[in-house]
């Protein structure tokens, strides 16, 4: 492809420019091309088709030109300014070139063919632009929009690590101040525990790919709410249901751990904890539910919390979920849809 636009384009470009002077002229004049001399017109024919070769070099020269001054930005201006060279430099060098040759055959130069061999040429340059410059416009938007959408994505990325790195604080201060509190009482109920603590860890550092199978977020849960429940008082009244269905179901991990988290850090009243998860037609419903004296404690979580589970939900299901919290009568709900996206 790249032979033929230098090699065998131009002269065809010229000898199109060429053939469709020679017939405008023909009709207005009368003139027939076949009853001039063979010599003449294989010598026109000859020119037009070399002159082709400086033609399209011009043009491609100016078109680097336009690329070097300007860039990848581009706009009507530009597209204006870009037009005005183009015509210019193919005013001048057919008047440089090709009018001396023209002067030499036929009876001279005559009005029409100053202004056909002007008007003819410049609508072939028009289209040839508006080809070449619309693939060359095309290439820099798409480039532009890959490259784009790459520093967005990289961006996406670092924010959704840096937003599930900032559980792991929070589950660590929780985790460690259970195992403390349970060494003096329960040396075997520690050691459990912390291997339940392990678990959780792994799941955390070594199990974060970009989806999981369903059951092993539960397991994480399980194992969560079971180191949760050694910190709690005995008072506290928990049921938790995950749906037996759930199996390998893949979803983003540690979105619905935040929930939890809080109905357990800020459980008070009755101290009554009640948890679901259930598959549903499209995807999986979370209700976490945890009686409170002060509900407008859990709103003032930091960004640990609830800010940051919405802007993960933001990121990895746009459009894909959707997430509701409320109190009432001395009970804190929250409700989480997500719908698989696979």
């Amino acid at each position: 492809m790249k032979r033929f636009q230098k090699y065998l384009f131009p002269p065809l470009y010229g000898l199109a420019v060429y053939i469709t002077i020679r017939l405008v002229t023909d009709s207005v004049t009368g003139m027939k091309f076949w009853e001039r001399s063979f010599w003449l017109n294989l010598g026109e024919v000859i020119f037009s088709m070399l002159f082709g070769y400086v033609v399209i070099g011009m043009f491609n020269w100016l078109f680097n030109w336009f690329d070097k001054k300007w860039g990848l930005q581009f706009g009507y201006r530009r597209i204006l300014k870009e037009l005005s060279f183009l015509v210019i430099a193919n005013l001048v060098v057919r008047n440089l070139i090709a009018m001396p040759f023209v002067a030499l055959t036929d009876n001279g130069i005559q009005l029409y063919d100053f202004v056909i061999i002007n008007i003819i040429p410049i609508l072939f340059a028009l289209i040839y632009y508006g080809i070449k410059r619309s693939n060359k416009f095309l290439d820099q938007f798409i480039n532009s929009k890959i490259q784009l959408d790459k520093i967005a994505n990289d961006q996406l990325q670092t924010e959704l690590k840096f937003l599930k790195a900032q559980y792991h604080p929070h589950f660590l201060f929780n985790a460690l101040n259970s195992v403390y509190f349970q060494i003096d009482e329960d040396k075997e109920e520690a050691k459990k525990t912390v291997e339940k603590f392990s678990e959780l860890l792994r799941y955390q550092l070594y199990d974060q790919q970009h989806f999981v199978p369903i059951h092993k977020e539960i397991q994480y849960l399980e194992n969560f709410i079971a180191i949760q429940k050694i910190r709690t008082s005995e008072e506290l009244q928990l049921e938790v249901y995950f749906d037996p269905v759930l199996n390998d179901e893949q979803v983003y991990p540690l979105l619905f751990l935040p929930l939890i988290e809080n109905a357990f850090k800020y459980v008070e009243g009755s101290f009554i904890i009640k948890i679901a998860l259930q598959k549903t037609e499209t995807g999986v419903h979370l209700v976490v539910e945890n009686s409170m004296s002060a509900p407008v404690a859990f709103s003032k979580s930091g960004g640990i919390g609830l800010e940051n589970l919405k802007r993960r939900l933001e990121l990895l299901y746009p459009n894909k979920h959707k997430l509701e919290t409320r109190a009432k009568e001395g009970t804190f709900y929250a409700e989480l849809s997500i719908t698989f996206l696979n």
